[in-house]
C-alpha cells in the first residue's frame, strides 16, 4: 500500500486526531515516513497542529479531509476516477473466463451437430439430402434447446447487470458468488491471502511494544518475524524494528538489553493496546472462495467440454467432410485448435494450482509453526528470561497522551486568543 494511502486510512480509523506514533503504529510505516505523510496530508488538507505545554505533538484532521485532497489534487481525482472504472474492468475479466467457457461448450455442440448432418447427408442422393437436410436442422437445433435449457434455469439470468456485485470476493459469502465469477476463481483463486503481510507484522509489532508500555525484549519481538537464528545469542534481527521506530537500547551491567521505544507511548489520545495474538500468523491459500457445487459444476462442465472437443477433433478428421468444411464448419476448422486449448488449459491450470498451493502451505504452515513456539516460550519462560523481562519493566513508560485541555498552541484558533485563553486559565487557577 502507498504510505500516503495508509495514513490516510490511519487518521480515519483514529478518528482524526493523531500523533506521529499513533499513525506509525497504525499504518506499520516507520516514523520517518509516517512524518514526512502527516506533514504533507496536514498541509495539504488544512489538518491544524496541535503542541501541548510538554512541547509534544499531536494533528487534527477533519472529516471530510479526503474530499479537500482530491479537489485539490488533479491527479488524485484522476486516480479515483480510474478507481471507479478498474473496479468494473476487473468485474468484466472475471467473468470473461465463464463466458468463454459457456460460448465455447455452445460452438462446439454447434459444431458436432453441423458436421454430424454434414456427414450424414454425403451418404444419401441429391434429392433426398436437401429435405433431410431441412428436417435435420429444425429437430436438431429444437432438441438441443430443449435438453440444455432445463438443468441451468434460465440461461440468460447470468448476463443481468444486476446479478452480481461489484464488491471484493473476499468479503462475499461463497454460495453468493455467481457461476461466471466462480469459473475465475475455480481457475485462479481469489488472490494472495497475505497480501498486507507486511502491513500486519509491523501494526502488530507496535501494538505488542505499547501493550509493554514502550519496552521489550528481543524474544518477544521474535514471534512476529521469519529469521531469527543466525547466531545464539545475536539479536541482529530486532535492528529493522529500531530504525523502524526510533528505538534503541538499554543495557543492564549483567549485559541484559532491552528495547525502548519513546515515540510509540506518544498518543493524541487514550488508546486501549492489544494485539491480534501473541505471535504472527500467515493465512494459508485457499483453492477457491467458491462454493463447493459451484466448483463441481465448474469441473463437469470442463469434462464435458474436452470430450465433446476431443469428439469434434474427431468429426473434422472425417473425410467426408473434405468438401463441406466452409462456412459455419470452415470457421470451426480454423477456431478448433484454440477450442481445444482452451479445454485442456481449463482444466489444467487448477490442477496445477493445487499442487502450487499444497507446496505454499506446507511452507506457511512451517513458518507459523516456529513463530508459535517461540511465542511459547514467553508463556513458559526460563529464569534468564525471567530475568530479561523484569529487566525490561524497569524502563516502561505509561502512555503520554496530548491532552486538548492542555495545548500551548493550536492552529485552530488566532494566537491572541490563544494567549487570552491562557491568561484566563491561569487567573483561574
Amino acid at each position: 500500500m502507498a504510505p500516503r494511502i495508509a495514513v490516510m486510512e490511519a487518521v480515519e480509523k483514529l478518528n482524526y486526531r493523531v500523533t506521529i506514533g499513533d499513525v506509525a503504529a497504525q499504518s506499520g510505516l516507520d516514523l520517518n515516513t509516517a512524518q514526512r505523510e502527516v506533514l504533507a496530508l496536514a498541509s495539504e488538507t488544512g489538518g491544524n497542529l496541535q503542541v501541548a505545554e510538554s512541547g509534544e505533538i499531536a494533528y487534527k484532521f477533519a472529516s471530510n479531509f479526503r474530499e479537500i485532497l482530491v479537489s485539490r489534487s488533479f491527479q488524485l481525482q484522476v486516480k479515483e476516477w480510474l478507481k471507479g472504472i478498474w473496479k468494473w474492468v476487473f468485474y468484466g475479466i472475471r467473468i470473461s473466463f465463464g463466458i468463454l467457457l459457456v460460448v465455447s461448450i455452445i460452438v462446439v455442440v454447434l459444431g458436432i451437430i453441423a458436421a454430424t448432418i454434414a456427414i450424414q447427408s454425403q451418404g444419401r442422393s441429391d434429392n433426398d439430402r436437401d429435405d433431410r437436410r431441412n428436417d435435420n436442422r429444425g429437430g436438431g437445433g429444437f432438441i438441443w434447446l430443449g435438453g440444455w435449457g432445463n438443468p441451468f434455469g434460465n440461461p440468460f439470468i447470468m448476463f443481468d447487470p444486476y446479478y452480481y456485485e461489484p464488491e471484493q470476493v473476499r468479503q462475499r459469502d461463497p454460495n453468493e458468488m455467481g457461476f461466471l465469477e466462480s469459473v475465475f476463481s475455480f481457475l485462479f483463486g481469489d488472490g494472495n491471502p497475505n497480501a498486507d503481510l507486511e502491513e500486519r507484522r509491523w501494526r502488530e509489532i507496535a501494538a505488542m511494544i505499547r501493550s509493554n508500555n514502550g519496552v521489550v525484549i528481543a524474544e518477544q519481538i521474535a514471534p512476529y518475524l521469519d529469521e531469527t537464528s543466525r547466531l545464539e545469542g545475536d539479536e541482529y534481527f530486532v535492528i529493522p524494528v529500531l530504525a523502524k521506530f526510533n528505538g534503541f537500547p538499554e543495557v543492564s551491567e549483567a549485559g541484559t538489553i532491552a528495547y525502548k521505544f519513546p515515540e510509540l507511548q506518544k498518543v493524541a489520545s487514550k488508546r486501549q493496546t492489544s494485539t491480534t495474538g501473541t505471535y504472527l500468523q500467515e493465512k494459508l491459500w485457499q483453492f477457491s472462495q467458491a462454493s463447493s457445487g459451484k466448483i463441481a459444476l465448474a469441473i463437469g462442465l470442463g469434462v464435458f467440454y474436452l470430450v465433446a472437443s476431443l469428439y469434434l477433433g474427431s468429426l473434422l478428421g472425417d473425410p467426408r467432410l473434405a468438401k463441406s468444411l466452409v462456412g459455419f464448419l470452415g470457421f470451426i476448422r480454423a477456431a478448433y485448435g484454440f477450442l481445444l486449448g482452451y479445454a485442456v488449459l481449463f482444466l489444467s491450470t487448477p490442477l496445477v494450482r493445487y499442487f502450487v498451493l499444497q507446496y505454499l502451505n506446507n511452507g506457511i504452515s512451517d513458518r507459523n509453526a516456529k513463530r508459535l513456539a517461540r511465542a511459547e516460550q514467553l508463556q513458559k519462560p526460563s529464569a534468564t528470561l525471567k530475568e530479561k523481562l523484569n529487566f525490561a519493566r524497569l524502563f516502561a513508560t505509561q502512555q503520554e497522551v496530548i491532552d486538548q485541555n492542555n495545548l500551548a498552541y493550536t492552529t485552530e484558533q488566532d494566537l491572541a486568543d490563544q494567549e487570552y485563553s491562557k491568561m484566563l486559565k491561569e487567573n483561574k487557577e
